[in-house]
């Protein structure tokens, strides 16, 4: 069966948590091994803050590059059909054609760092002509002030917050922006057997 998806319990762990959720909304409970689980948690939250004190700046770019990499080597080895690719600078993008929005539409999975106060990790699930869908896993129950930006609260197993993708394609410092191209980042993740194929895909951007 597949589960809900969870919030983090620290400040610090966004990282760790939204890779946790990702493989909850590609798999059932009882498909995921425990040496995925395993080895999120042992690199993760691997970055250090400006007092020096471990893990309290977050999970680092190196980290999630290594994890998408490990990812692809164990679904390999193991034969788990889980397919990830690591992007970086303007690939980062929510527009038509773009990657991200080609993987959601196929039924992928995209954690991605952007702006929340300050840099967040967390999961885009599904698009539409105007809004990107994705889980947040930061807890929060108080109304956005921004207009188009919404708590979603029926959707436990796949989305909490509705974001336009104007707001999201931003380069500054907003809620939910991706900021400057030069520091973007995203993992796409695919469940092979359950992906779309390119001529089952939905064509959403005219």
């Amino acid at each position: 069966m597949k589960n809900p998806l969870n919030y983090q319990v620290t400040e610090y762990d966004c990282g760790p948590t939204t890779l946790f959720n990702a493989m909850s909304f590609l798999f059932r409970r009882e498909e995921i091994p425990p040496d995925i689980i395993k080895h999120i948690m042992l690199y993760c939250l691997d970055s250090y803050n400006d007092k020096g004190e471990f893990g309290k700046n977050g999970t680092s770019h190196m980290a999630m590059m290594f994890l998408s990499d490990w990812l692809n080597q164990f679904g390999k080895v193991k034969r788990f059909p889980l397919h990830c690719e690591f992007l970086t600078g303007g690939q980062v993008s929510v527009g038509q054609s773009s990657k991200i929005v080609t993987a959601l539409q196929q039924g992928g999975a995209v954690v991605v760092r952007l702006r929340y106060g300050c840099w967040h990790y967390v999961l885009l699930t599904g698009t539409d002509e105007q809004n990107i869908y994705l889980f947040d896993p930061y807890y929060r129950k108080k109304p956005f002030k921004q207009e188009g930006l919404e708590i979603v609260t029926d959707m436990p197993y796949s989305v909490n917050r509705k974001v336009p993708c104007d707001m999201m394609n931003s380069s500054g410092k907003g809620a939910y922006a991706l900021g400057p191209k030069e520091t973007r980042e995203a993992i796409i993740l695919f469940n092979k057997e359950t992906q779309k194929t390119p001529g089952n895909t939905i064509e959403y951007f005219i």
